[in-house]
């Protein structure tokens, strides 16, 4: 919390947002702390941290976020740079992009699915050739 440096910024890492249960958010967030939505979001969420969807949480729009725990509801473009983690609970659908997926039995996933870095593009003495991971 306290800075020892004056002037220097306080760091966001460890800080969480929440949109508590029966609570609904229209409108775009933009954060670097960790997002957990326990309410209803209809719009974008930006950050560089984890996104947490709880079991009753339900959001409809944009994310674009590092990692992401998915236990609710999601309709819209999901964007993932690291780990997308699905709970058995978890009910997606619309666009996804990911670097991993983590999927539990009963989870329902009813979406186009682009996995960043699955395919890599080696150079072989002059000659490329694209391999899949």
């Amino acid at each position: 919390m306290f800075n020892e440096k004056k002037g220097a910024p306080v760091s966001s890492v460890g800080e969480r947002n929440t949109i508590a249960k029966n609570t609904s958010l229209v409108g775009d967030i933009n954060s670097d702390g960790d997002f957990r939505v326990d309410g209803k979001i209809e719009g974008t969420i930006k950050t560089s941290g984890r996104v947490v969807i709880g079991k009753e949480g339900t959001v409809i729009g944009t994310i674009d976020c590092t990692n992401a725990d998915i236990e609710g509801t999601f309709s819209g473009k999901l964007i993932v740079d690291d780990v997308l983690s699905l709970k058995s609970t978890a009910n997606i659908s619309g666009d996804v992009t990911l670097g991993k997926l983590s999927v539990e039995p009963g989870a329902a996933f009813n979406a186009t699915c682009n996995m960043k870095g699955s395919v890599k593009v080696m150079q072989n003495s002059g000659e490329e050739t694209k391999k899949t991971a």
